[in-house]
């Protein structure tokens, strides 16, 4: 029997919560499709189904298989939308992830344009500021902020990502502004509160010894937040200093209601980067979809207007 078409109906059926409806929605008796995952079963020695006259779960081998059934199926597609009459055409489903602020500011509203151009392609969008585990989790692609540690997964820079001291002009009117970063102490700094992950603090590059080194501050005040989001917004209203990443407030900055302190000494840019596992072949809609975010992240005006 066809391995793809056991496969399929596996997959079918899975979806579609029962024999009867795969069987209907390919044209076959709900019989056939038993025999295939009979057949399935029987090859890879293991359950994958729970069958009752009710319903069908998964067992734990099921629900792992099911994942890597998806997978290959929509590279399949791929693989044959990329040799078909009318040239490369992306297919399949799309599963990305991204942290939560950067993702509903610079991610989530690319997600209808992207699909725009390739109608075929559906998209799951994750937003979510711990690091997911891309392989584990049956995600395609993560879009980070930061440097990158080693690893197994393969990172395309997508973006460069400055960090600045930033406050209003209102806050900057009533208590002065400062000229180097150890006059910090003596302002209000809006600062993440322990639990958040910016353990290292403010970074700065300073001036010593004819040359440069990187300073880490970690400046107080009467505020902190484990959100980044309210942070930017207690900066917005005029509380204080914060360090920002430029996706964050570069537009706010173009339209004057924030103004960069410091910035001779701002930190060297991290990055904006596409993780995604290491693969031989990357799916068509995988390698447009970075593509996509590299054109439009490459548009200098792209972070000023978000």
């Amino acid at each position: 029997m066809d391995k793809l078409k056991q496969m399929e109906s596996f997959v079918s059926v899975v979806t579609r919560g029962s024999l009867t409806a795969a069987a209907q929605a390919e044209g076959v008796a709900p019989a056939i499709m038993g025999r295939r995952l009979d057949a399935l079963e029987a090859r890879l020695g293991v359950k994958l189904l729970v069958r009752t006259t009710r319903r069908i779960s998964l067992t734990h081998e099921g629900s792992a298989f099911l994942e890597d059934c998806q997978r290959l199926l929509a590279d399949f597609a791929n693989a044959e939308a990329s040799v078909s009459a009318g040239g490369v055409k992306a297919s399949g489903h799309l599963r990305i992830t991204a942290p939560a602020g950067f993702g509903r500011r610079h991610v989530a509203p690319l997600v209808p344009r992207f699909r725009e151009l390739h109608g075929e392609v559906t998209i799951s969008l994750n937003l979510s500021d711990r690091v997911v585990d891309l392989a584990g989790e049956g995600l395609d692609c993560a879009v980070r902020v930061g440097d990158m540690p080693d690893s197994s997964l393969v990172s395309v820079r997508l973006a460069d990502n400055r960090r600045l001291c930033v406050a209003s002009p209102k806050y900057l009117r009533q208590h002065g502004t400062p000229v180097h970063p150890g006059d910090l102490s003596r302002f209000d700094c809006l600062t993440l509160s322990s639990d958040a992950s910016q353990t290292r603090g403010w970074a700065f590059r300073v001036p010593k010894d004819g040359t440069t080194e990187l300073l880490h501050l970690r400046p107080g005040g009467p505020l902190d937040c484990s959100d980044g989001q309210v942070l930017h917004d207690w900066c917005l209203a005029g509380y204080g200093i914060a360090w920002r990443s430029t996706w964050e407030v570069e537009a706010e900055i173009t339209a004057g209601q924030l103004v960069a302190v410091l910035e001779d000494f701002a930190a060297p840019s991290n990055g904006i980067y596409a993780v995604f596992p290491q693969r031989k072949h990357l799916p068509l809609r995988l390698r447009l979809w970075i593509d996509f975010l590299k054109h439009h992240y490459a548009q200098p005006g792209f972070w000023r207007a978000q």
